[in-house]
């Protein structure tokens, strides 16, 4: 459109300066004009001028003759980039007398063919905005081809029939015939390599799904990539309209894998089972099932083999798999990440420093380091020998240090609970609890036909103790996330409506709720939260751990866009703090990843007001500079824009929202270590509000995450001898230092994947928890619910590509990963990826690489080269 736009303008430049020149000409004397053309120009011109004269004469047995020669020179006349056809040129004297001319004839097949010159004359001469080419194009034949006046003249009238389907459009009068010369133009379009401009037609006309019937097996890689690159730019429901045709687009060439990616965007269910039945081959099924898998959306199906590859179950084999072929299977100690030779202060000062509180960020470290490997030197030993490292942590630190071990086992779910098992008959409550908490994150992303942490959290949810209650709510919430499993929420609603209970039992059984029913509009969940918000009394509501109740009511509609309309306005009665921070939250996740302006205005505002926090609450601010991140991430502009805002913010901004703005610059570039976000962060981990200090030392943490980042692994150890003798900002160095070696480097929770397109509500919904959790550490962090950082495992996922047969047995292939291109709308068959490097299956991919195959022997049944995909063998000739 932009192109179109400037085309345009180029366009009607060169038209004034052609009618410049045409009334600079008749200035000049005859006599010098002759001087300065050349013979054959002379001669051109003498032509037209006898032609001219000749249709002014009554002799209506010339006209024919005369108009098809007029028309033979024009369409033969060759031009540069800069000047106008000579013909067109020359006629410019007499365009006002062929005008008036045309008007005076009768109706005839003369009178329609001398239209058809007019309207290529029109193109040059006529006035601005009469859309002239047009109107004498339906006057003039119609049996003519419209591409035989050349590709010029076709732009030309294509942005007029915009202009007047615009104008007639407001007047409410008919466009039919303007639609009818559309789709004469759109094949001509499609055919010389102008897919874009044939698009843009059809969506000013608002037509774009008469597209699917041109586009053929040449033309639709290249509609439909620059159809879902508008997507973004686009307001609804014309985004919707652009994936539904380019998904149908898609489906007409047998191009399964992009129709159901393109299905799992749009978020419809129907559209995503009918493309996974729509296939018999089993290969291309199985890839399906991958991609459905990725995306966690669950469906039955009558194949073992299938329900497998949905299921996730053999998510922890493959990912071993590359760690053997990585040679990163031995197990790291937290001091190996550490390096604590390498800080400058001299530890035998800080070496036993709260001890119990380093053995705590120990555990955190090793958990998230050793991640999925099923192996560690601390909580999973290899001999029988009674494991003590439990021990060395004290009280509720004893939870988290008993839930890494499900971190360490993580997506292995037999081994897993045969590790965890002796813990849960544990008389230490708290380890009890760790260890419930530890299957919730096993299981996370995996289903079992078994259902075992349904049935070993659901029998402690009955029980007295308030500790082992809450950690088996959360691990309720973490094994199922994005399941929309009927069976929990018939157990966790009456604990969230239950006005008795405390407010963290509540607010935690809503949390695990949304997580969940993630991004479902669930009915019964949404009201049951709002009704206890309701009910519940102020002082309660007024609780820290009210935001985890506003934020369960968010996630259900992440990505409903329009669908909270109704909620937000319920939101509006309640009165208390809690209904202001609902209701920025449940916009904020309604357009996650939609780069949709008006609402980053919106949040814009919001953080605007400076509030006096003795009078009121000011933590809706918080959340909404985190939600300027959250509506802004997955669209490039958009992010680099809010990267300014955020500036402004950290400047001006009141200090609640200086402490969010690191978590949301965090959340922007999770895993995604860019050098001018990781030294913004970097200055703002010296702050001298220590909060906002600790923000952007975990922020650090998550950009950085299952990155290795060398140059953020030596920021972190400056900063850890810089903060020695702070042992909260310690801590958050340590975890930090965990997240950046997470799975040694094999790891991402960046929530867009396949080529960046694609969105994980899962995903989302770990990292927001992370976030709010982190809007208050000295209450959760630093207090006694450190466990809530595990809630990232739904956002964890190996960032590898890795290959297989038909029979689903590894198969090393040659792939080259470099730094992907945007090529849309780019002439030619232009490189995907640039600076590569090739390397043979399995590979890392990092947040911005893509990767492509570099033989020929095989074909890859994927859309995109990410995560697991399948090969077929391509028979020789």
């Amino acid at each position: 459109m932009v192109n179109e736009q400037k085309e345009n303008n180029s366009g009607k430049k060169d038209i004034e300066a052609t009618k410049e020149n045409a009334a600079d000409k008749s200035k000049n004397d005859k006599k010098d004009q002759e001087e300065e053309l050349s013979e054959e120009d002379q001669q051109l011109k003498n032509e037209l001028e006898m032609l001219v004269e000749r249709l002014q004469e009554n002799k209506r047995e010339l006209h024919r003759p005369t108009l098809e020669q007029l028309r033979t020179l024009i369409r033969t006349s060759t031009s540069s980039m800069t000047s106008v056809p000579k013909p067109l040129k020359f006629l410019s004297p007499h365009y006002p007398t062929l005008k008036d001319l045309h008007a005076s004839w009768a109706d005839s097949a003369d009178k329609r063919l001398f239209a058809d010159i007019l309207s290529v004359l029109s193109m040059t001469y006529a006035e601005e905005g009469q859309r002239e080419t047009l109107r004498y194009r339906f006057i003039g034949s119609t049996e003519e081809d419209i591409g035989s006046w050349g590709h010029e003249y076709v732009r030309h009238l294509s942005a007029e029939i915009m202009h007047e389907y615009e104008t007639r459009a407001e007047n409410e009068q008919a466009t039919d015939d303007l639609l009818k010369m559309a789709l004469e133009i759109v094949p001509f379009f499609l055919k010389h390599n102008a897919e874009a401009d044939a698009v843009d037609l059809l969506l000013e006309l608002e037509a774009i799904e008469e597209l699917p019937r041109f586009v053929d097996k040449d033309t639709y890689e290249r509609v439909c990539l620059y159809m879902l690159g508008c997507v973004n730019l686009l307001v609804p429901p014309d985004d919707m309209s652009f994936m539904k045709t380019a998904h149908t687009i898609y489906k007409q060439q047998g191009k399964l894998g992009q129709a159901l990616n393109l299905a799992i965007r749009m978020r419809d269910m129907n559209l995503i089972k009918d493309d996974f039945e729509s296939t018999v081959d089993p290969l291309q099924k199985k890839q399906l099932a991958f991609q459905l898998a990725r995306q966690q959306i669950h469906f039955e199906t009558d194949d073992e083999e299938l329900n497998g590859c949905i299921n996730n179950t053999h998510l922890s084999k493959h990912f071993i798999a590359l760690a053997r072929e990585l040679d990163v299977l031995e197990p790291k100690t937290p001091s190996d990440i550490y390096k604590a030779h390498l800080e400058n202060h001299r530890s035998a000062f800080g070496a036993n420093f709260d001890s119990a509180r380093n053995n705590l960020a120990s555990s955190f470290v090793n958990g998230f380091v050793n991640a999925g490997f099923g192996k560690d030197k601390l909580v999973v030993p290899d001999n029988e020998t009674a494991n003590n490292w439990i021990y060395k942590t004290k009280d509720h630190g004893m939870i988290s240090a008993t839930a890494s071990i499900g971190l360490v086992q993580l997506w292995d779910v037999e081994n897993g609970l045969a590790n965890i098992d002796k813990y849960l008959y544990s008389s230490d409550n708290n380890i009890k609890a760790g260890a419930l908490l530890a299957i919730g994150i096993l299981t996370s992303g995996v289903r079992e036909e078994t259902d075992a942490a349904l049935a070993l959290l659901g029998e402690n949810l009955e029980g007295k103790d308030v500790t082992t209650k809450q950690a088996a709510i959360f691990g309720l919430g973490l094994a199922y996330a994005g399941s929309a499993r009927e069976e929990i929420s018939e157990m966790l609603l009456p604990i969230v409506s239950d006005t008795t209970l405390s407010m963290e039992l509540s607010a935690l059984a809503a949390l695990a709720l949304g997580m969940v029913f993630v991004g479902t509009c669930d009915g019964d969940v949404s009201s049951t939260i709002i009704q206890t918000m309701l009910e519940r009394d102020p002082e309660y509501l007024k609780d820290t751990w009210g935001r985890f109740m506003a934020l369960g009511l968010a996630l259900l509609y992440l990505g409903c866009q329009d669908a909270t309309d109704a909620t937000i306005e319920t939101l509006k009665v309640i009165e208390q703090p809690i209904g202001k921070q609902a209701e920025v939250l449940v916009e904020a996740l309604a357009y996650a990843g939609t780069g949709n302006v008006l609402k980053v205005q919106k949040m814009l505002h919001l953080c605007n007001d400076h509030i006096d926090k003795a009078k009121e609450d000011d933590l809706h601010q918080a959340f909404a500079t985190i939600g300027i991140a959250l509506i802004a991430m997955g669209e490039d502009i958009g992010s680099d824009m809010s990267l300014r805002s955020f500036n402004h913010l950290m400047h001006y901004g009141e200090p609640v929202i200086r402490r969010s703005v690191p978590l949301a610059l965090g959340l922007l570039c999770a895993s995604n270590p860019l050098v001018n976000v990781l030294d913004t962060l970097s200055k703002y981990s010296h702050d001298n509000d220590n909060e906002v200090a600790i923000s952007a030392i975990f922020a650090m943490g998550l950009v950085g995450a299952g990155t290795n980042n060398a140059r953020l692994a030596q920021m972190l150890r400056q900063l850890a001898s810089f903060y020695h003798k702070d042992p909260s900002s310690l801590f958050m160095v340590r975890i930090a230092q965990g997240l950046l070696h997470m799975a040694k480097g094999t790891m991402s929770v960046n929530p867009f994947h396949t080529d960046r397109q694609i969105m994980s509500p899962v995903a989302v919904a770990g990292l927001m928890v992370t976030l709010i959790t982190m809007t208050d550490t000295k209450a959760f962090v630093f207090g006694k619910y450190h466990y809530l950082l595990y809630s990232l495992v739904t956002a964890m996922y190996p960032r590898f590509l890795i290959t297989f047969d038909e029979n689903l047995e590894s198969l090393p292939v040659t792939v080259r990963v470099g730094q992907a291109v945007d090529v849309v709308g780019q002439a030619g068959r232009p490189k995907t990826i640039t600076g590569f490097q090739t390397h043979s299956t399995p590979v890392l991919l990092a947040h911005s690489e893509r990767a492509e195959l570099a033989t020929e022997e095989y074909v890859s049944m994927a859309p995109v080269l990410e995560g697991i995909v399948l090969l077929k063998h391509v028979p020789q000739e």
